[in-house]
């Protein structure tokens, strides 16, 4: 799988390097995990469709009733068709620079903040669907006159965002300009039970995965490939003996592709098939 690097790849030549840029994204099949390299933060005004992205700690999913602020970062997005036959996505990037600016001229002291959520769920309402209305109606500006348009309205969205979620959101634009990097065992570990592969954990580790997999024999002594299926297939058996759930209703949470192998490697660890352990 490919990685997208995004804004890079919708900017064209004469527009290098832009602080702030907009890009309508429309496409007519779904999209499930792409790796995307996302070189600026970047709003995400989903209008049809649903999207999820995973993070290297977390995971989130949004409809057309929310749009995202999203950290720049290697993420999976996951971009799925609706009732309709195409998903719109609105996109508005910017840069460390205008956050600074904005922060400096809005709040009284720049400061460091250590945040952990790379996202900041924003819900639409009468304002936001206005906004995405006037950003359509400055595209046709001529290129020497968008960026300053741009740079207002890139101003008029944050001070309404300020105002409508206060603290709560002056903390998230702190941290959007300090440079961390996830420790490589809380990425792994955050996500044992999800159902992402190895070179997807990888890539959300910034890594290869022969590199991946060589720094994580040297940090748990044993190969990445048993050692998550040892995690999960333990977690499937202490939901199973929860007797809500049964082993079709799991197996594809714990990364399996059907459940004929989900039951063979259950009983091949623990010598006995998930169907007994929920009928305990």
């Amino acid at each position: 799988m490919s990685i997208e690097n995004i804004p890079e790849m919708y900017i064209k030549n004469n527009q290098e390097n832009p602080d702030l840029f907009v890009y309508d994204f429309k496409m007519t099949n779904d999209v499930v995990k792409s790796k995307v390299n996302l070189g600026m933060n970047m709003f995400s005004f989903l209008q049809v469709g649903k999207k999820q992205v995973h993070f290297a700690g977390t995971a989130v999913a949004v409809n057309k009733d929310q749009s995202l602020l999203l950290k720049k970062g290697n993420w999976l997005w996951t971009e799925l068709l609706d009732t309709e036959a195409i998903y719109y996505c609105k996109l508005f990037f910017f840069s460390e620079n205008k956050i600074k600016e904005f922060l400096e001229k809005h709040t009284k002291n720049l400061k460091t903040v250590q945040e952990e959520t790379p996202y900041f769920i924003i819900g639409n309402d009468a304002y936001i669907t206005s906004y995405l209305n006037s950003l359509s109606t400055i595209s046709e500006a001529p290129p020497v006159f968008l960026q300053n348009l741009l740079s207002v309205k890139f101003e008029e969205l944050m001070l309404y965002l300020l105002q409508k979620y206060g603290k709560k959101f002056e903390l998230y634009l702190h941290s959007l300009i300090v440079i961390e990097t996830s420790p490589f065992k809380e990425i792994v570990e955050s996500k044992i039970h999800s159902n992402l592969k190895l070179e997807e954990i990888a890539f959300l580790c910034n890594m290869s995965l022969s590199t991946f997999k060589r720094y994580f024999i040297k940090e748990y002594n044993e190969s990445p490939g048993k050692w998550l299926q040892d995690k999960r297939l333990q977690k499937a058996k202490e939901l199973l003996k929860q007797g809500d759930l049964k082993p079709s209703d799991i197996y594809l949470d714990f990364g399996y592709n059907n459940l004929s192998n989900f039951s063979a490697a259950y009983k091949n660890k623990f010598g006995f098939s998930p169907n007994q352990t929920s009928n305990e």
